[in-house]
């Protein structure tokens, strides 16, 4: 199927709208407990800052900054309950000498002393140096990066996609490695923590029983914070996050708990993680959690080149059909109610598709898209019933979307599967013939385990599923993508070993699609 060229031009009530709509809708919001009493002078155990410095969701005008105080950051973070005064400044250079705004907001106790800091007024498409300063404690240095303007002709955008870091599982080495890349900014498609208790075998373990309580999710996502490669990338590059599972508990589908507990009991737990999660995310106001909800859904754009539509398919998602995991399909998993996204975020993605003028259009989000049947023998089929393959009328309305409305090459990203995959997203993939609508990349995780019993049935089905045009199962690691008017290139960059400090990275494949023709090809 041909594509159009994305080359149409906006009204300009759809500019202004648009504009509106990146430029803060929530900067009038306050919080409550920020008139409660501030603490003038603090003396601190020992170093504030040991969790580093974060930036993320950047607009033409704006990004957020991040920091948190816990001098104890594994035993509830070792503050006062008291809100402290924190100090920001940003500059054009890196020694922080040509500081171009400055200000201060207030550490929350009630939000274990985070900061966001939403910076207005800033330059399109440019980099920044940030830092933060508490009594006569400064922060480290971080960098961060201003998308370009609305519509405006941008050249060229470089990113990685990465999840699934479970700490036990490894050393994160590969972010060593994409604290190296030339890059503008970095996707994390979720599994940021793990909920598990302790596990042998691993060179690293968790430190506490299965986390269930406020205080138990904000010292695991501190215990995630003190590596010091992942607070490098932070300090490099703004972030875009979503999450999956792992941050509140395994498989959990909306209100329904993997262990069949009772909805409530699950909403404490639910509100005790989407609360910690923003505390330790660089999350505008918007993102706030309201008790056990939190919307996290958005979009972003960056010139005329790309935008991303951030999906959260975990907070609205019906239970999963047909027992879960890998297995033959049920009725279930065929009901047109079935949803991962809800109907509004649902109706919310086609709209923005629907209205979008940007040369790349990017479904970020968790689980593998496209069909995969992982039983090669025909009349048979079984498939991982997590992933979309779980809600196939939901699936088959974006596919059916994408084939009629045509927005401009169509292309997800998603993690979850600890694994690297390759998919033309075909209108009908029972169907070889049918139409390719769309691209999928899947990318492997940076620790989590793909379990090496499955990499050869995975493989043995590959010839019964064609659309699938790559697999790995063996390494971990990350994709690189480099975005242009003509085409996006993904590189499988992939580490030697999970367990050792100082491994190496290669790129196991590069794969390519030109601008207005669907499905990837290998470079060679």
């Amino acid at each position: 199927m041909d594509f159009i060229k994305c080359d149409r031009l906006l009204s300009n009530r759809y500019r202004r709208r648009s504009f509106l709509l990146g430029a803060g809708l929530f900067t009038g919001l306050a919080i409550t407990s920020q008139w409660e009493p501030v603490l003038a002078r603090i003396r601190f155990s020992s170093y504030p800052f040991t969790l580093g410095v974060a930036s993320g969701d950047p607009l033409p005008d704006s990004v957020v900054l991040w920091t948190r105080l816990a001098p104890d950051p594994l035993n509830g973070g070792g503050m006062p309950t008291r809100n402290v005064m924190v100090h920001w400044e940003i500059a054009l250079d890196e020694n922080m000498r040509k500081v171009v705004q400055r200000g201060k907001t207030l550490a929350l106790a009630d939000l274990a002393h985070s900061v966001h800091v939403d910076v207005k007024g800033l330059e399109p498409d440019r980099w920044y140096w940030y830092q933060f300063r508490v009594g006569k404690e400064l922060s480290p240095i971080g960098r961060t990066r201003t998308a370009p303007e609305f519509y405006s002709f941008t050249k060229q955008l470089n990113f990685a996609f990465v999840s699934c870091q479970d700490w036990q599982n490894g050393y994160y080495t590969t972010y060593k490695h994409i604290a190296d890349e030339d890059l503008d900014l970095v996707v994390h498609l979720g599994d940021y923590i793990y909920e598990y208790g302790p596990q042998t075998g691993g060179p690293r373990q968790h430190n506490s029983p299965e986390i269930m309580s406020l205080t138990d999710y904000r010292d695991r996502h501190a215990l995630y914070k003190t590596d010091p490669n992942l607070q490098a990338v932070h300090a490099a590059f703004p972030w875009i996050v979503t999450w999956d599972d792992h941050e509140v508990e395994n498989n959990y589908a909306n209100l329904i708990s993997e262990d069949n507990v009772n909805p409530e009991v699950f909403a404490q737990r639910r509100a005790n993680a989407y609360k910690a999660y923003y505390e330790h995310m660089p999350l505008r106001l918007s993102s706030l959690p309201n008790g056990a909800n939190m919307q996290l859904y958005r979009r972003l754009r960056f010139g005329n080149l790309a935008e991303f539509n951030v999906l959260d398919t975990r907070q609205y998602r019906t239970d999963q059909p047909c027992n879960d995991g890998l297995n033959p399909r049920c009725l279930q998993a065929f009901d047109e109610n079935a949803t991962l996204t809800g109907t509004e975020q649902e109706q919310w993605l086609f709209k923005g598709l629907d209205k979008s003028t940007a040369r790349w259009n990017i479904i970020a989000q968790q689980v593998m898209f496209a069909q995969y049947d992982f039983d090669p023998r025909p009349e048979i089929g079984v498939f991982n019933l997590d992933q979309w393959d779980g809600y196939v009328a939901a699936r088959q309305r974006i596919l059916n979307f994408l084939n009629q409305r045509r927005p401009c090459n169509p292309v997800v990203i998603a993690g979850d599967i600890h694994s690297s995959w390759v998919h033309d997203l075909k209108l009908d993939f029972n169907q070889p013939s049918s139409p390719v609508v769309g691209t999928e990349f899947v990318g492997t995780s940076i620790t989590s385990d793909f379990p090496t019993s499955f990499i050869a049935p995975v493989q043995a089905a590959l010839s019964a599923n064609p659309h699938t045009k790559f697999f790995d199962g063996t390494y971990r690691g990350y994709v690189r993508c480099q975005l242009t008017h003509k085409q996006w290139q993904s590189d499988y960059r992939a580490v030697s070993s999970i367990v050792d400090p100082n491994a190496s990275v290669r790129t196991l494949a590069s794969f390519v699609v030109q601008d207005g023709q669907p499905g990837a090809y290998r470079q060679a």
